[in-house]
């Protein structure tokens, strides 16, 4: 069980991870042992997230989320696969307790009437300045 926030809890059984050969770093033990780890987590199907959870989850994965609504993390920055699991354990918690956090609502508000006299004041001023560059009118 690995729990997100009091009210939120993910089962073990809802996570796969599937152990590679990391690329980088390891002399020899880099092609013979399988460190990297590929967490997997439904989040389309899982149970333990609301749905305003699951759409913002969705949203903030981005590109590691796949066409079928499977949370792709890999984890290869260790050397040891006990340290890359909990990696991936980590930046999944890290990503479902952003998702959590409600975004706070946009209220429009109006530019002050000292904000719109200055913006005025710009205007005239940058006019002005366009004016003078202006070759002079000799016809008259």
């Amino acid at each position: 069980m690995i729990t997100i926030s009091p009210s939120v809890s993910i089962p073990e059984n809802e996570i796969r991870e599937n152990f590679i050969r990391a690329s980088g770093p390891g002399g020899q033990n880099v092609n013979k042992v399988a460190t990297a780890v590929q967490l997997r987590f439904d989040v389309r199907s899982s149970p333990s997230l609301s749905e305003d959870v699951r759409e913002r989850l969705i949203i903030l994965a981005g590109k590691r989320i796949t066409a079928d609504g499977v949370l792709l993390i890999e984890a290869k920055r260790f050397r040891t696969q006990e340290q890359n699991r909990q990696d991936a354990r980590d930046r999944l918690t890290e990503l479902i307790r952003k998702a959590l956090k409600k975004p706070v609502p946009r209220y429009k508000t109006k530019p002050t009437p000292g904000s719109k006299q200055r913006r005025i004041d710009i205007k005239l001023r940058r006019s002005t300045v366009k004016r003078t560059r202006k070759p002079v009118n000799t016809d008259d």
